[in-house]
């Protein structure tokens, strides 16, 4: 497990190679990633509950 001295360490590495314009833009991009897992998630969960009340598809 990380602790907070490590989490800082590596903060201000990825703030070191990636500058600090980078870092919002690299923010967003890993929230609507997050975003479209938790929407393709939703989407397969529903599909498999509604296959299991209509029976099988194969």
């Amino acid at each position: 497990m990380l602790g907070t001295t490590e989490l800082i360490v590596i903060g201000l590495v990825i703030f070191v190679l990636f500058g600090a314009s980078a870092i919002p833009k690299f923010a967003k991009s890993l929230g609507q990633a997050k975003n479209e897992f938790d929407k393709g998630f939703k989407t397969g969960s529903s599909a498999d509950k509604k296959e299991g009340e209509d029976g099988p598809s194969a």
